[in-house]
């Protein structure tokens, strides 16, 4: 009897891909991917002696991590690395150029989109950078399709030798289901790729591989067509047809549990399958609606692949909403079904605002700020994400921008080199290592008259208390950077310290120059989690 277990969608992934034989994961946190890592993490630290040894620790960025995931497949190893959607954008030169060297061992890499902005400051889909590298993509419609799609996505990247994207969505990474498990499949040996030619991409070689590159997209297109995870299932009213993408599938199902009258192109496996979508229009339909998580990325093809006197309909026609998820609510308006009775009432608890935690480190930066802000005409702080980045709501009000990873160090110094002063940065030790060193050596060679404080609380906090990259190192990376020794300055931010820490940045400010403020004290969340451990 095969074995079940109650999974997220993200620990269905990590658990397949286990079971597959992986050798690494790397990963930046997060949401809603962090979870994968964080699994992979605690079997790995419930590992019984003489059972495999994963990779599994921490990357300072997303494009770090698919670099040495790079390596390992290189190596032929199965690799895998994980990410929210914001992060592709940081891993994405070697991501694209991952589809031009090609594979060796599997590499998945995973991409956990967030649409309707839960934890993220856009919405992103994914699957355009599948697209537009030429790399197949994956998209389960269920914990149990996530489960076996991510070890057929290994198999796949071996077989075809090019790294397959998984592109997930929030609901699907943090509902739960019952999945149904497979056999501990050995991890590879090593061994180095049979085209290691295509691994140097110079000039030459890579006009080559292009070429190959696209030629094979036919096979993959191919794979698509025969794919157990693409199907059409046909249904009695030919009037329209849905193509129901990933997740969109199981809102399409909550609304048809007898079965959809239509007939429905379950789409899970991308390129996009040609011969499937003129199979629907073979069948006469009037209408083809399209669900799916994100942009309209599939709706869009069809209108370059279908007659136009088949009308497409979905998120760009407004049949759905054009931002933000789907749910079973929306799919079922689209379908022009009658609306579910609902239970209205007030909320029981009112909603308050997210805010910095109380006893938080953060909360004293900002107050001594603060107070020596006000104390200059047009100061301007340029803020980071994180934690920290809730300094924008009251009472603090404390922020000006917040942009990306790692924009607060360069923002300040383009203000500052546009006359701006004071131009300060606020930005966590965990985005620093992130992306703020190359921002900071941008400081130093222009010698920008800028106060950069680096708000540490030894963690990775706004996901829950991963590792940071710089605990412990963050003073000799600013040194090693070029920063005056003088003028790296370490406070502890507590109320009693707080004439010190408005004086040090009283006389940062009054340096023409490059200065870093580092605040330091433990994020109070891990501090009662390392407590409550050394109490055990």
């Amino acid at each position: 009897m095969a074995m079940k277990r109650l999974l997220l969608g993200d620990e269905a992934i990590a658990l397949a891909a286990l079971h597959a034989g992986l050798s690494g994961v790397y990963a930046y946190p997060g949401t809603p991917s962090t979870e994968i890592t964080e699994f992979i993490q605690l079997q790995q630290a419930r590992r019984s002696e003489g059972e495999p040894v994963v990779h599994c620790r921490w990357a300072s960025n997303e494009k770090t991590a698919m670099e040495a995931a790079l390596g390992m497949s290189y190596m032929g190893k199965r690799a895998m690395v994980c990410m929210k959607h914001v992060g592709m954008n940081v891993a994405a030169d070697a991501f694209v150029n991952s589809a031009m060297t090609g594979a060796n061992g599997g590499l998945v890499v995973v991409a956990a989109d967030d649409p309707s902005m839960h934890s993220s400051q856009n919405e992103q889909d994914s699957r355009f950078y599948g697209k537009f590298a030429l790399i197949p993509t994956f998209e389960p419609s269920s914990q149990q399709e996530a489960y076996d799609m991510t070890r057929y996505a290994f198999e796949f990247s071996e077989r075809f030798q090019i790294p397959v994207l998984m592109r997930i969505t929030t609901r699907m990474a943090h509902s739960r289901a019952v999945v149904e498990l497979a056999e501990q499949r050995l991890q590879n040996e090593c061994s180095t790729p049979q085209r290691p030619r295509q691994w140097i991409l110079l000039p030459a070689n890579s006009r080559i591989r292009y070429n190959t590159l696209l030629e094979e997209q036919a096979l993959f297109e191919k794979d698509a067509e025969e794919s157990q995870y693409n199907r059409l299932i046909d249904g009695a009213d030919k009037s329209k047809a849905i193509v129901a993408c990933g997740i969109a599938y199981n809102y399409l199902m909550e609304n048809y549990p007898k079965g959809c009258p239509y007939p429905v192109l379950k789409l899970s496996q991308y390129p996009l399958p040609k011969q499937l979508v003129e199979q629907i229009v073979a069948q006469g339909v009037k209408q083809i609606i399209v669900m799916e998580e994100g942009q309209p990325v599939v709706e869009e093809q069809l209108r370059a692949l279908v007659p136009s006197t088949i009308d497409i309909a979905g998120r760009l026609t407004g049949l759905l909403p054009r931002a933000g998820e789907l749910n079973p609510d929306c799919v079922r308006k689209a379908l022009g079904l009658e609306a579910l009775a609902t239970y209205d009432a007030e909320p029981l608890v009112a909603p308050r605002p997210p805010a910095l935690c109380q006893g938080c480190g953060h909360r004293d930066m900002y107050n001594a700020l603060n107070e020596v802000a006000r104390e200059y005409p047009s100061p301007r702080v340029f803020a980071d994400i994180g934690c920290y980045t809730l300094g924008a709501m009251p009472p603090f009000r404390a922020i000006d921008t917040c942009v990306e990873m790692g924009a607060s160090i360069t923002m300040a110094k383009g203000a500052a080199e546009a006359g701006q002063h004071p131009s300060f940065a606020v930005i966590g030790d965990s985005t620093f290592t992130h992306s703020g060193i190359t921002g900071l050596l941008d400081c130093v060679n222009a010698k920008a008259n800028v106060v950069i404080v680096i708000s540490d609380n030894l963690t990775t906090g706004m996901t829950g208390g991963q590792d940071s990259a710089g605990t412990g190192r963050l003073e000799a990376i600013c040194e090693g950077v070029g920063v005056e020794k003088e003028h790296i300055r370490v406070v502890v931010p507590l109320p009693k310290n707080m004439e010190q820490i408005k004086q040090i940045l009283r006389e940062e400010i009054a340096y023409e120059g490059v200065s870093v403020v580092i605040p330091r004290r433990e994020c109070i969340q891990t501090l009662k989690r390392h407590a409550k451990q050394q109490k055990k």
